[in-house]
């Protein structure tokens, strides 16, 4: 009678092979840290990437990202540090390789990051070629809001797809969800029969932002269905707004002013720099102006300049809501 040892050994080759008949499967592969290691295949303004997850290498050159990036804990090797507003946690980080600014860029940096992921764009878009030349191996991403789509579902795109790459789905509905909630309460304000004058304060001037096209407050008409006070011919989308005259927009007679003070960004520890709200209260033109009489002008978030995150427009159109339903 075999032994009671032989019985044990003999059981565990028949689960063996009944396991391989069966077709069980070798353990999940792991990337050299030990995390089970996957992919994720996202689309962005150039088509579709497959990343490896988890990434061990992430760079950011996009203003509107890091926020996001930063409030998910997401750690930079390097990224536009010198454009990133001093709220922004990453700013101080010492650890985070600068690649410097638009204007003077330092993209060879980028190659000893050795990034598995580019989150590119604004300022940094003319560089997508460099970048793709200088790290073969990372997924150059970019997801500005592209032309011709709804402003609104292009911010909600881009932090939808960040939560696919960083795994954050869930913290990426919660901005989204946050994003609607308060266009909603602005649009349910509103009165259709105010008129509403956009613009953005820079070096001292007071300059127009048009409706759709102007730089970051134009979008704003579309999406809560203003009334514009004033439409003007060929506007541009210049960072700071159109030199159209103070006496044009006070003649516009707007019940409503939304201000971008570009300055507070840039340039406020600058002796000369002068507040949004002081530049308009010291303008003889606009003291009549029903907006400024009223009291009924709403500033955007003093970082926006160098934000213009989907949480800047969740904080702006909440402030903006505020404003209307106190009326």
């Amino acid at each position: 009678m075999p032994s009671l040892k032989l019985r044990f050994v003999a059981l565990i080759g028949a689960a063996a092979i009944s396991l391989t008949a069966c077709g069980a499967q070798a353990p999940a592969a792991t990337d050299s840290s030990g995390e089970p290691a996957a992919t994720v295949t996202v689309e962005d303004n150039n088509g579709s990437h497959t990343l490896s997850t988890p990434l061990k290498s992430v760079v950011a050159t996009d203003n509107r990202t890091f926020q996001t990036l930063s409030d998910w804990g997401v750690e930079l090797t390097a990224g536009a540090v010198a454009l990133m507003p001093t709220t922004n946690p990453y700013k101080t980080d010492e650890s985070i390789v600068d690649l410097g600014s638009h204007n003077e860029p330092n993209l060879e940096a980028v190659v000893a990051a050795a990034p598995d992921v580019i989150v590119n764009g604004q300022r940094f878009t003319q560089y997508h070629d460099d970048l793709v030349e200088l790290a073969p191996d990372a997924a150059v991403l970019e997801l500005d809001p592209r032309d011709g789509e709804p402003f609104d579902s292009e911010l909600k795109r881009q932090v939808s797809v960040l939560g696919e790459v960083f795994g954050k789905q869930a913290e990426a509905k919660k901005l989204t969800d946050d994003f609607d909630a308060a266009v909603a309460r602005a649009k349910k304000a509103y009165d259709p029969k105010d008129k509403v004058m956009a613009v953005i304060t820079s070096g001292g001037n007071i300059n127009y932002s048009a409706p759709s096209t102007g730089r970051t407050l134009g979008p704003i008409y579309d999406m809560l269905g203003l009334t514009p006070a004033l439409e003007v011919e060929d506007a541009s989308t210049d960072h700071k707004g159109d030199d159209i005259s103070v006496e044009a927009i006070a003649a516009s007679n707007p019940d409503w002013i939304l201000v971008m003070d570009r300055d507070a960004a840039v340039s406020s520890t600058d002796a000369e720099y002068k507040e949004a709200n002081k530049l308009i209260a010291s303008s003889e033109a606009l003291q009549n102006v029903p907006a400024v009489k009223d009291g009924n002008i709403v500033y955007m978030p003093a970082d926006t300049y160098t934000n213009e995150s989907i949480q800047t427009y969740t904080k702006f159109f909440n402030s903006i809501a505020d404003a209307f339903e106190g009326k």
